[in-house]
């Protein structure tokens, strides 16, 4: 049996303080802190680790077995739908992009991932102007440690 890779440290401190996983979890979710880019794409780097140290998409994958694919096609559906009515519509389409925030090592296992990834979001403008900037982040946040949880049904 190989040893498992060194686990990358976390892109910590968060923004916002860091929310636990399950209630009384060692396991923290964090983000760092959204910026504007073009087009008025709302983004930020989302995280969970434990200890100072990120987990990766496995640490929380279904106790049957790794499911296909990558964990953003599972992970992308959480955040939509926890975000659903927030989230611009055009075209018929969410305005929602992920990415992972690093590749795993090997491309075949994508589920080795570090637990970090790269979100963009266009909100619906009357929606987003009666939030404060904290109230949309820790919205987002909350979203995303559900979406976490989510990946292990």
């Amino acid at each position: 049996m190989s040893e498992a890779a060194p686990r990358l440290p976390s892109p910590g401190p968060s923004f916002l303080r860091e929310i636990e996983l399950l209630p009384g979890d060692t396991r923290r979710v964090g983000m760092s802190p959204p910026q504007i880019v073009a087009d008025g794409w709302w983004v930020s780097l989302l995280w969970c680790e434990r200890e100072g140290a990120l987990l990766t998409f496995n640490d929380l994958a279904p106790d049957y077995g790794t499911p296909p694919g990558s964990p953003l096609l599972r992970l992308g559906p959480g955040l939509s739908g926890t975000l659903s009515g927030l989230i611009l519509e055009e075209n018929g389409r969410q305005q929602l992009r992920l990415r992972l925030g690093q590749p795993p090592a090997d491309e075949e296992a994508p589920w080795d991932a570090p637990l970090a990834i790269l979100a963009g979001f266009r909100f619906e403008p009357a929606r987003r102007m009666a939030m404060r900037d904290s109230e949309l982040a820790q919205t987002v946040l909350r979203a995303f440690r559900d979406a976490l949880l989510r990946l292990s049904s």
